[in-house]
């Protein structure tokens, strides 16, 4: 039999014998409600995922950013120590690039 009306909205049913006791002894009818939701909690589930999904993007983000600019200073310096030629202190010289043939 399906329900015309949605969950939450119905009283809960009191069995018949439950009742007629009650009204002749006076006793009260105590009703137990459930009303956990049944099934699995998503949005507790998803708000620590999209944290660390977060977090993830981030830092490769971060590492994305941080290799493109050791790249960009490899290659400032190759192109200063291009341009200055070679160096000498003291009798000793470095050539810090090559030349191209």
């Amino acid at each position: 039999m399906h329900h015309r009306e949605p969950h939450g909205n119905l009283a809960p049913h009191i069995p018949a014998d439950a009742y007629h006791r009650a009204q002749a002894t006076g006793q009260p009818v105590v009703i137990v409600v459930n009303d956990t939701p049944v099934g699995i909690p998503w949005r507790r589930l998803l708000i620590p995922f999209a944290i660390a999904g977060a977090a993830v993007a981030g830092t490769w983000g971060l590492v994305a950013a941080l290799c493109f600019l050791l790249d960009t200073a490899a290659h400032t310096a190759t192109v200063i120590a291009g341009a200055a030629g070679p160096i000498g202190v003291g009798g000793i010289t470095l050539k810090l690039a090559r030349t191209r043939n």
